[in-house]
């Protein structure tokens, strides 16, 4: 199940410039693609399957206050930073978007988008609702916002409680965050009720088809 929401008339083609040399673009075609919904509700395996068809499609690499992992690596999981070396890049406007959750800052930086832009690529995003509203309005002619709803809020709720990483405590603050999130869907571009993944593949697999092709 898709829906297409109303889209504002803009030119046919869209120009911007790529090392001072001006390329006319597709009015459709977008190269910031976002992909977001509530917490267990499938982005990552989507995703996955979004860059395995796409070569120059690549992930946005976020910057966090969060502790580092074990398993994680600076500059591929994450860009980590300090609280006050993150509220510093806030002060100088240096992030397309950004919030604080679950006490720890996440965002993306702009100066990532333009290398990865100016070099050809296509860059999806796993972030928040807010994280997308706000990276859209940084860029709103390169911006496609696609969200991953759960049929409802109960089948999130097993999904979230099947992966047994949470505390009562923190899948409720989720299950809190996720109504918050699902509220504001119909002011995406998409929004993919993600039902099956046999469905939801075909659903993302045409829009990526109408929008991420020359």
């Amino acid at each position: 199940m898709k829906f297409n929401l109303p889209i504002a008339k803009i030119p046919i083609f869209l120009f911007f410039a790529i090392n001072t040399k001006i390329v006319a673009m597709p009015q459709n075609y977008k190269n910031l693609i976002v992909l977001s919904s509530p917490s267990g509700g499938g982005k990552t395996t989507v995703s996955r399957h979004l860059r395995s068809l796409y070569s120059n499609l690549e992930f946005s690499i976020s910057a966090t206050t969060r502790a580092k992992r074990p398993n994680e690596t600076y500059g591929v999981d994450y860009y980590y930073l300090t609280r006050e070396e993150f509220e510093a890049k806030i002060k100088a406007d240096e992030l397309a978007e950004y919030e604080e959750i679950f006490g720890n800052y996440y965002g993306t930086l702009k100066s990532e988008i333009d290398k990865k832009l100016e070099a050809g690529y296509l860059l999806l995003f796993d972030i928040d609702v807010k994280g997308a509203f706000a990276l859209k309005k940084s860029y709103p002619s390169n911006t496609l916002l696609i969200f991953l709803s759960p049929i409802n809020e109960e089948v999130l709720e097993k999904r979230l409680r099947g992966r047994s990483t949470e505390t009562e405590e923190q899948i409720q603050v989720r299950l809190a965050r996720a109504k918050m999130e699902i509220e504001q869907r119909n002011a995406f571009d998409y929004v993919i009720i993600n039902d099956t993944l046999e469905q939801t593949f075909k659903e993302i697999e045409e829009i990526a088809a109408k929008h991420l092709e020359k």
